[in-house]
């Protein structure tokens, strides 16, 4: 089960994992941020809604994953539990690259690990 796979790898409190059967040209992962999190944050950050204390709150992001990309069906068959870890974190670090989320020593750690899948 491709939820299960994604779930053990991917970060429970920062991603909440959707699978979505997207166009096949969609992208493979896409990163987007419940908008009730986003208004809360939203209003923290303007002094309203402070009592809430949601400036300190995690982040939270859901994961919507393309049922419908050849990414997920690569994921799913890969029988080596190491390749399809490095499928799935480098996925999602695309993900978060294309959003602005991939910063320090992840975006070094990415860069670093693309590098090393060219050779």
């Amino acid at each position: 089960n491709l939820k299960t796979v994604l779930e053990a790898i991917v970060p429970k409190q920062t991603y909440s994992v959707q699978l979505e059967a997207l166009d096949s040209n969609a992208s493979p992962f896409i990163i987007t941020q419940p908008e009730f999190m986003r208004r809360m944050k939203e209003m923290s950050q303007s002094g309203g809604g402070g009592m809430f204390g949601m400036g300190n709150m995690p982040e939270m992001y859901n994961l919507v994953v393309n049922t419908n990309s050849d990414l997920a069906s690569s994921i799913l068959n890969t029988e080596d539990k190491t390749h399809q870890e490095h499928l799935v974190k480098q996925a999602l670090d695309l993900a978060k690259l294309s959003q602005g989320l991939l910063k320090g020593e992840e975006l070094t750690a990415f860069v670093k690990r693309s590098f090393e899948t060219l050779k």
